[in-house]
């Protein structure tokens, strides 16, 4: 072997160690975190849960690379809400903030108000600044912190992300739905630009948000300085209201969906036999019964396009396997009202309701370095608890008196299916405007009671034999019942929750 044989062997050895060593100072760093939360977004809207005529690959291969938690729950069955939960690690009933900002009985006339038993109690419109965020305990470890897409956490520009510890905020304010021009109004559709969002400057005419979100997290992605972490929060728009798609997609569903036969179905029940107040949700709701809007399939196809082109982004950049990736909806997809685009069956009703269909979500953690691929989760747990997991994943010091309610689930992705979070709690004092009344609830096991607080009655279901919540036990399980709904009264006294009173100016329907 010649000298320059011997000089060229060496460099390629000590590339080849500077490259492994930069390889491990990645994998020794602090890992860095994508979380996505999707919106109105339901349990059986996705692949992996049994739907065939939406289209999730994407969400699905994240779903097989990951964790899956089966009975994964947003913290409300509504917006702002559960956007602030899991941003504080605290309940609703805690932060005060129980209903979409600014709410369904704000605003309304007496008149208007004259329809409803009860008045929700007021709230607070803004997150307070006193909340160490999710995003400004990453911060203080020095990591970027990014927002990109829905916030409605505020209605005070004062409170928007660049005020709640993000570094960069894209296109987050106080609107909790895409502000486009209707094409009812004569546009190219709510989703498209031009946007009418202060946060969000304007692309080219007919630009579609969900893939401008996309691509404004993939140049933050690419962007990222190499030796520091960053903590990336993508909140699409979609797939709430105005159900408004790429018209090549609806296209493609429409076609799929007669395909499929379900054209000849009709999609909607107003059958009231399971619903305690016929008299106030009669004329104000239908139920979806059957997956088969092509406009919304496709606008969950861009959605999920985009979930993979960032899972890609990831992959290019050489982060994929030093990323913690989550996936979760703020609350369950919308089958009652609105047009109720999607069906959530086999769970029961949809967002605004404490029924499994408006509170259980797709849940997904996907990370290499800890999480085995295709692991599955039975174990009950909530949107809360990411806040403390997150910071015990990346090997940061939790903030117990600021994620109060939220536990960590690292037993769980370390595959400890004996550890119990304890019970998950719900409280939402208002009417969502989807059929549904106040009500409170607590899931313990496989258990979960609901009381609704217009005449204090309860339902007992068990979840476990009884997904769909159709067997009420409350009279044959009375000891249990009456177990839980003490813990739940404990419970919102313990975090001072304000319930909504009795409306003296109330008029039945048989009487007007």
């Amino acid at each position: 072997m010649n000298v320059l044989n011997k000089h060229l062997l060496t460099l390629a050895g000590g590339l080849t160690l500077a490259a492994n060593m930069l390889h491990a100072a990645s994998d020794n760093r602090q890992p860095n975190v994508v979380f996505i939360m999707v919106d109105d977004y339901g349990w059986a809207d996705v692949g992996y849960n049994g739907s065939r005529f939406y289209e999730t690959p994407n969400i699905d291969r994240l779903a097989s690379e990951g964790i899956i938690f089966t009975d994964g729950y947003a913290a409300a069955s509504i917006s702002s809400p559960s956007r602030v939960s899991l941003m504080t690690g605290k309940y609703p009933a805690r932060t005060g903030i129980t209903d979409w900002i600014p709410g369904y009985q704000y605003g309304l006339k007496p008149e208007q108000l004259k329809q409803y038993k009860m008045l929700a109690p007021e709230m607070p419109l803004n997150m307070p600044l006193e909340e160490v965020t999710m995003a400004e305990a990453f911060k203080e470890h020095g990591y970027a912190t990014y927002h990109v897409g829905k916030w409605h956490c505020a209605e005070d520009s004062l409170y928007y992300p660049q005020y709640q510890g993000f570094d960069v905020n894209i296109g987050g304010w106080l609107k909790g739905s895409p502000n486009g021009i209707r094409r009812s109004q004569g546009g190219k559709g709510a989703y498209c630009s031009p946007y009418r969002n202060p946060y969000l400057p304007d692309g080219p005419e007919g630009e579609f948000l969900t893939d401008r979100l996309g691509d404004e997290s993939i140049k933050l992605i690419k962007n990222s300085s190499a030796d520091k972490p960053f903590f990336l929060y993508l909140a699409f728009y979609a797939v709430h209201t105005p159900i408004e798609a790429k018209p090549e997609y609806v296209k493609y569903f429409k076609w799929k969906a007669q395909r499929m036969g379900l054209d000849t179905i009709v999609p909607f029940t107003r059958n009231l036999e399971w619903y305690k107040n016929a008299e106030y949700k009669a004329g104000h709701w239908k139920e979806r019964t059957v997956q088969s809007d092509a406009e919304y399939a496709a606008l969950i196809y861009s959605m999920d396009e985009n979930v993979g082109r960032v899972m890609q982004a990831l992959k290019d950049n050489g982060l994929d396997k030093n990323t913690i990736v989550c996936l979760l909806s703020d609350n369950g997809g919308l089958s009652t009202a609105e047009g109720s685009p999607t069906c959530n069956a086999p769970l029961r009703a949809g967002k605004g309701w404490l029924y499994e269909g408006g509170i259980r979500e797709p849940f997904i953690i996907k990370y290499p370095q800890m999480v085995e691929a295709g692991s599955v989760c039975h174990t009950p747990v909530v949107a809360v608890d990411f806040y403390p997991t997150l910071l015990d994943m990346a090997g940061l010091p939790l903030k117990p008196h600021q994620h109060v309610d939220g536990k960590s689930l690292l037993p769980l992705l370390k595959g400890d299916q004996a550890y119990d979070r304890g019970p998950i709690f719900f409280h939402y004092p208002h009417y969502g405007g989807k059929g549904d009344t106040p009500a409170g609830a607590v899931r313990m096991g496989d258990y979960k009671l609901i009381e609704f607080y217009e005449d204090g009655h309860v339902e007992l279901y068990n979840l476990k034999n009884d997904i769909s919540e159709t067997r009420d036990l409350s009279k044959t399980e009375k000891d249990k019942a009456a177990e839980m709904q003490k813990m739940l009264h404990r419970w919102r006294t313990d975090c001072n929750a304000k319930m909504p009173t009795r409306n003296p100016h109330y008029v039945p329907a048989s009487m007007k």
